[in-house]
């Protein structure tokens, strides 16, 4: 067995299961867990996938949202246990695997499409990223 798959069937006991289906383009929810002192919540951060990166355990996201009409972007890891878990809000119609062109638009050209009738059947289909 390779160093790579040694490592892969070492990891593999941490990946997490119950995760939807997203791709980038679709506006997400993110819950995350804060801990401040000896008590913990559930924060969630809604914005658009801009990037998914990486694969297995170091799969990592980076979602954007607007506040106060400042871009405020996030990374994390998929498989981190500070993710309680996501959400798919809206499926947004991405023709390209990085949307890093949304950082300079501003106004309506910020929007993307909804993801098309005909595409339907994309949804349905299990990937493996």
């Amino acid at each position: 067995m390779g160093t790579q798959q040694l490592l892969e069937s070492l990891t593999n006991e941490h990946l997490k299961s119950d995760l939807p289906h997203f791709d980038v383009g679709d506006t997400i929810n993110v819950h995350v867990r804060i801990v401040e002192g000896e008590k913990e919540r559930i924060q969630v951060y809604q914005g658009v996938l801009i990037s998914r990166k990486g694969r297995g355990i170091e799969e990592m996201i980076t979602v954007r949202r607007i506040v106060d009409n400042i871009g405020v972007e996030r990374t994390w890891p998929i498989n981190s246990p500070m993710i309680a878990k996501f959400e798919v809000v809206r499926r947004g119609d991405a023709r390209r695997a990085k949307l890093y062109f949304l950082r300079d638009r501003i106004g309506k050209s910020r929007r993307l499409r909804d993801r098309r009738r005909g595409m339907k059947h994309v949804e349905g289909m299990k990937t493996v990223h």
